[in-house]
């Protein structure tokens, strides 16, 4: 279970990029704190579980949070939306670091020390939910793929980290791509079935992908100084989001008249922080069980079923110019995920 992940699970991220980065933070984790193995199942056919429990959960977050957002009078209430999912993340945690389980060994930190990463925390989930609720599905899963340039980018001019120039050629097709998607799905059209993004919407998605980059950044230099695992960091800063938050929402969002909401949108709620709660959990058997290669395997995989069944629900032709930027990007990022994991194997020899 990686910190970005959990984080941001309202945030989906994701065939999130950012979880490709935090693997190895997940399995120094496994490794300081002795995980427990699964049960005896543990093998292959255990790691397809959660890798399927993943993938759907994944797939699940996003279309539902989609439809939550879609609602007007819940589109507007982010904070609180948030704030919920902070407290299903420390909830998860805490059930994890009890004794019958004993995942890992919680350790506090003051609460000074972690409002900061707090902070990118929540704007972490808080701009990419909004530009969920203002973007189609294709579009905003394809941003996300500029975590990855942003992230390189960052950790160069604030750390000196170089990147392979093959890995660096490889990032530029896949910015192309964004570009292209961004452009296309946010022109007008004539057709009322067809999901468009507003300007809105790329706003939110490119402020998020700073936001979610910034954040990345931020938890290896904060795990670093204060010396404790990536479960332990988020123990401590998830309940200080929601808690922030608190004095924020009654400024910020705009509340739908409770009673008013349908049955449907409560369950759709629950079931966000349920999928949540599994993605988080499955994320930490992947990563345990079958190491960074599947599980950048595994995000490749859920970025191309979101952006698929997102293009399908779109109401676009097979011929809309978008679907070139998608395919642009998308190979631009596997290509780059192929050469880093190349790289890495090299460097371990």
């Amino acid at each position: 279970m990686e910190n970005g992940r959990m984080s941001s699970r309202s945030s989906v991220d994701d065939g999130d990029l950012r979880r490709q980065g935090e693997a190895e933070l997940l399995e120094k984790d496994t490794t300081e704190h002795h995980v427990p193995e699964p049960p005896s199942r543990a093998g292959f056919g255990w790691a397809s579980f959660w890798i399927a429990v993943n993938t759907l959960a994944t797939i699940g977050i996003v279309f539902t949070n989609k439809a939550i957002f879609s609602d007007p009078s819940l589109k507007l209430a982010q904070l609180t939306f948030a704030a919920f999912h902070f407290f299903m993340t420390w909830l998860l945690l805490y059930v994890l670091s009890r004794p019958y389980f004993a995942y890992f060994v919680p350790r506090r930190t003051t609460i000074w020390e972690v409002v900061p990463l707090s902070v990118a925390m929540s704007l972490n989930v808080i701009l990419p939910n909004l530009s969920l609720a203002f973007s189609s599905i294709t579009f905003y899963q394809v941003a996300r793929i500029l975590l990855t340039p942003t992230v390189a980018t960052m950790d160069f001019f604030l750390y000196h980290t170089t990147l392979p120039v093959n890995a660096i050629m490889a990032l530029i097709p896949a910015c192309v791509g964004v570009g292209m998607v961004s452009y296309y799905d946010s022109r007008s059209t004539d057709d009322a079935n067809v999901k468009t993004t507003s300007s809105l919407g790329v706003i939110f998605a490119f402020s998020g992908i700073f936001a979610s980059s910034l954040y990345t950044v931020w938890i290896k230099s904060y795990q670093r100084k204060l010396q404790i695992s990536s479960m332990q960091l988020l123990f401590n800063q998830a309940p200080v989001s929601a808690f922030l938050l608190l004095y924020v929402i009654p400024f910020v969002d705009t509340f739908p008249p409770w009673p008013e909401v349908p049955l449907n949108r409560w369950f759709m709620i629950l079931m966000s922080g349920m999928f949540a709660a599994l993605i988080n959990l499955s994320q930490f058997f992947i990563i345990g069980q079958t190491g960074p290669v599947s599980s950048t395997v595994v995000g490749h995989l859920k970025t191309c079923l979101i952006v698929s069944l997102g293009w399908l629900t779109s109401g676009r032709s097979v011929g809309d110019k978008s679907i070139v930027g998608v395919f642009i990007a998308v190979g631009g990022i596997i290509s780059y995920s192929v050469v880093m994991l190349r790289y890495a194997a090299r460097g371990a020899k």
